[in-house]
């Protein structure tokens, strides 16, 4: 297409990230109890994969052919490790072992990348010996992550359905991720690749899309952390704390401090450790600017009637 190297599906799915991404902007813009700051970098990397990942290699490319070549691969490793990160956040882990820090998974691939890669390629001027040689150490630490991911989730013994079908999720779209050093072995056929990676996203976005219905499912507690409503009582929370800046799983978490859940029970609620919970519930009462527990319910939590 376009007299490229890009496939119809692939074109196809670079419209569907983009207007994904378009409509997460003005969901972010409007939804400020909602931020989504982390998954538009998700969301623009996605895009940013479909669109090198697609046009490139072409010939009227300015500078050596190898640098496009670069340019991809350094776009996919960018959004394989982001989607990790993004993983990591959602499930507050600081890392799944020792080996696997966001830092150490950042350090392996960019040393994959320049010692067997690039210098493969220009020791033989081969990009298929260049492929094989990187593939292989990648998806041994790829399909690694995934088993310790796994092995991490399947400890829960929760029976929440948001959190069911947000492990499910996780897990399809890592899956798909870890896929990627092989499906680029396997040969350039964009229709497979493209279509098994932006299954990985699409993942993701069910995650969001199922975080902001659980919201909606549970109206009544947001309106006892934010106030919705326009005749705002004077027992009720103050609007200007719209802008104490909590974040999603902390709104989530003080949903559940004001449903008088303890904090071993919102850690089994969401599979996090309960020292977790503590330290977001910490954050929640300073910028709620409470001392603690009890004063953050006597002040925000709805009045008995």
């Amino acid at each position: 297409m376009f007299g490229t190297s890009i496939h119809w599906t692939t074109f196809f799915y670079l419209l569907i990230d983009t207007f994904i991404l378009i409509f997460a902007i003005l969901q972010n813009t409007r939804l400020r109890h909602n931020n989504l700051r982390r998954y538009l970098g998700l969301a623009i990397l996605f895009v940013l994969y479909n669109f090198t990942g697609g046009f490139l290699p072409f010939d009227s490319f300015p500078g050596p052919f190898i640098l496009q070549y670069i340019i991809t691969y350094l776009v996919a490793l960018t959004m394989g490790i982001y989607l990790f990160y993004y993983i990591y956040k959602e499930y507050d882990i600081t890392f799944l072992n020792v080996h696997l820090t966001i830092s150490n998974i950042s350090i392996y691939a960019i040393l994959c990348f320049l010692g067997l890669y690039l210098l493969p390629y220009f020791l033989t001027g081969s990009i298929d010996i260049a492929r094989v040689a990187f593939a292989f150490p990648v998806s041994l630490i790829s399909f690694y992550f995934l088993w310790a991911f796994r092995k991490k989730i399947s400890r829960s013994k929760n029976q929440n359905e948001f959190v069911v079908r947000r492990n499910r999720m996780a897990l399809i779209s890592v899956g798909c991720i870890v896929l990627l050093p092989i499906l680029t072995v396997i040969g350039d056929y964009q229709w497979l690749t493209f279509t098994v990676i932006n299954i990985s996203f699409f993942a993701i976005t069910a995650i969001e899309i199922d975080r902001y219905l659980f919201f909606l499912e549970h109206k009544n507690k947001l309106i006892e952390v934010f106030g919705y409503y326009k005749n705002i009582k004077d027992n009720l929370l103050e609007p200007k704390l719209f802008n104490k800046g909590l974040t999603r799983r902390e709104i989530e978490i003080a949903m559940l401090i004001l449903d008088n859940n303890n904090y071993k029970e919102i850690a089994a609620e969401f599979y996090i450790a309960e020292s977790t919970v503590s330290k977001h519930a910490s954050n929640i009462y300073k910028k709620m600017d409470v001392k603690g527990r009890a004063e953050f319910l006597n002040r925000f939590r709805l009045s008995q009637s």
